[in-house]
């Protein structure tokens, strides 16, 4: 295992920190209280967001450990931009709404600038895997 520097570690919490307290904000109360039931799909990301801002609580305790869910964000806000953002503002149809999430996707920059990337090069990619049996 490489080793990770306490203060990229203190990067990383912070990081996790961001987004729990971020989602913390934006997104539970939603969850909490709203007055009409919601359509499905979106009841689906307000739930699936508030998760993740649980699990980024956990982050701050397991800096390395929940690095998968900072792949995760990565990827899934990497697909939105390119399957659903793109699209639109390459057609000029791209509303208020649709700039505003592609604004919250875009903050998962900050991500890949606080990886400790020799330990995600170490243990994700050339790191021997979980043993099958």
């Amino acid at each position: 295992m490489t080793d990770v520097s306490l203060f990229r570690l203190y990067l990383l919490r912070a990081m996790y920190l961001f987004m729990a307290a971020g989602l913390a904000l934006t997104i539970w109360p939603g969850i909490i209280h709203h007055d009409q039931p919601w359509s499905l799909m979106h009841g689906v990301a307000c739930c699936l967001l508030g998760a993740a801002g649980v699990m980024a609580v956990l982050g701050i305790r397991y800096p390395l450990r929940m690095l998968p869910l900072f792949f995760f964000e990565i990827v899934w806000k990497s697909i939105w931009l390119i399957a659903v953002a793109w699209p639109l503002w390459s057609a000029g149809r791209m509303d208020a709404d649709t700039q505003e999430s592609v604004f919250a996707c875009a903050m998962a920059i900050l991500f890949p600038i606080v990886f400790p990337w020799r330990y995600v090069w170490a243990n994700y990619v050339t790191g021997p895997g979980d043993r099958w049996r």
